[in-house]
């Protein structure tokens, strides 16, 4: 058994890593501002404490509106005074995409830091469209990928390779790019959440600028909408259709396909995609 410490332990990847880690014998910390392990990216004070006999750390950083790599540095160098073995990175597919970004900036430090590492790059998450970003509004999905396709990932997959990855060296000084096993477009998702929730739901193409002055309007960072809409950029070209393999090699099995997903979630999750909520 080893003691694993999940920044970001609440969120989408961090609650099903703790499930995963739990599932194969090992200790899940869930750390974050409210945890009951407590951990601050804003306050070094709270970072020994949470690294303490940790054997791994799994970083979910604190955003991608502006560059966070200086705090990421200084917290690899306490996770090497609490002889932490290894650190793995939640990054994203699509990293070149922004060169210079907060995102490749964070994989830049933990290159080179002082601990074994792994980066993870998923696709964009099926998730996305249950709890985050893509939640139909009153039956409308609307995103600025026009005829598009991404090969979404299942965060469930994603979790059981950070588990995997967290718990071995193999993978040190790799970096692992997750996807689902087919790209579909964005109409083709809405298609098959409207199986799976018995409700229409449709997908509505939304011009670029459209969707920044949305985003500013809600008071959203700047920066942040930078990496945003240099994601769904890719995603509209055609840029980031391309399946990846990192879940087979790490797992041995083929990822969950979207609708496999939908099946198994959808009908019973707390944002259904009907409602208006975000």
């Amino acid at each position: 058994m080893s003691d694993f410490l999940i920044l970001g332990g609440t969120g989408k990847v961090g609650r099903r890593l703790g499930s995963a880690l739990t599932r194969a014998g090992h200790l899940p910390r869930p750390a974050s501002r409210h945890a009951t392990v407590r951990f601050d990216w804003t306050d070094p004070s709270t970072w020994p404490g949470a690294l303490d006999g940790a054997t791994g750390l799994f970083v979910v950083g604190p955003g991608s509106a502006s560059d966070w790599s200086p705090d990421l540095s200084r917290l690899l160098s306490a996770a090497e005074t609490a002889r932490v073995e290894r650190a793995v990175l939640l990054s994203a597919r699509g990293v070149e995409f922004l060169p210079g970004g907060a995102v490749d900036r964070a994989e830049q430090a933990l290159r080179a830091g002082p601990l074994p590492w792994t980066i993870l790059r998923p696709a964009h998450f099926d998730q996305n469209f249950t709890e985050a970003m893509f939640v139909p509004r009153d039956g409308v999905i609307t995103a600025p990928a026009g005829d598009g396709r991404e090969p979404f990932v299942d965060v469930a997959d994603v979790a059981d390779v950070a588990a995997a990855v967290l718990a071995s060296e193999d993978y040190d000084g790799a970096t692992l790019d997750l996807s689902g096993p087919a790209a579909i477009s964005f109409a083709e998702a809405a298609a098959v959440l409207a199986a799976a929730a018995g409700t229409p739901v449709r997908f509505a193409d939304q011009p670029d600028a459209e969707h920044v002055a949305s985003l500013r309007a809600a008071g959203i960072p700047d920066g942040y909408i930078e990496w945003r809409m240099a994601m769904l950029g890719g995603i509209r070209r055609g840029a980031d259709a391309y399946t990846s393999d990192g879940v087979q090699l790490v797992l041995g099995r083929a990822p969950a396909s979207f609708a496999d997903w939908a099946r198994r979630e959808v009908p019973s999750a707390s944002c259904a995609p009907t409602t208006t909520s975000s």
